[in-house]
């Protein structure tokens, strides 16, 4: 898993590129802790276009930064979800927690 970041006027955003699953979300979700650290941005958005696998561990990854940005007072959503990514979202719910926006409907 590959993890990138832009910044630009208070919004971070997170590439994520590759397979998200258990063994990968404990380095993804540190990885993700120390850029909000560093930026401590007011958005963060977190880009899915590069993942091509996510399984539960993603959805709790999600939650995760979800909850560190509420409590923050900033906000989070997901852009740009890949097909098999989009179905575990869809089938999760979590739409109706954090906006999910672009990708692909199946």
């Amino acid at each position: 898993m590959l993890i990138t970041a832009d910044y630009s006027a208070g919004k971070l955003t997170i590439h994520m590129a590759g397979e998200l699953d258990h063994h990968s979300a404990k380095s993804a979700l540190t990885d993700i802790d120390r850029l909000l650290d560093e930026y401590m941005p007011r958005d963060a958005v977190l880009d899915m276009s590069g993942l091509t696998f996510m399984d539960s561990a993603g959805i709790a990854l999600i939650l995760k930064t979800e909850r560190r940005m509420r409590s923050s007072g900033g906000r989070a959503c997901i852009m740009n979800p890949a097909r098999q990514p989009l179905r575990v979202l869809d089938a999760s719910g979590i739409e109706r927690m954090i906006p999910v926006r672009g990708g692909l409907r199946p």
